[in-house]
């Protein structure tokens, strides 16, 4: 299993984030069915969603309540922008 680290990420719309990772690829992260559980609840929320930050301690995107998805999941569930 290849690791891969978030480097950069943007809004898109709705539940849908760009995100960049260290090896060059870009993938377009659609988080809204994954969006289960007190942690996440919040995120339901379009406004707060597109508070995340990229936390380059943990190499992933992270929302003010300490939400977050590991790197490896977003790139697994994430279409390369150059496939859509």
């Amino acid at each position: 299993m290849i690791m891969h680290f978030v480097t950069d990420a943007s809004y898109v719309n709705d539940h849908k984030i760009k995100v960049w990772f260290d090896s060059g690829e870009i993938k377009l992260v659609d988080l809204e069915p994954h969006l289960s559980g007190p942690i996440f609840e919040p995120l339901k929320d379009p406004a707060y969603f597109k508070s995340f930050t990229v936390n380059h301690d943990i190499d992933t995107i992270t929302w003010p309540n300490d939400a977050d998805f590991s790197p490896y999941f977003l790139y697994e569930v994430g279409k390369t922008i150059s496939d859509i």
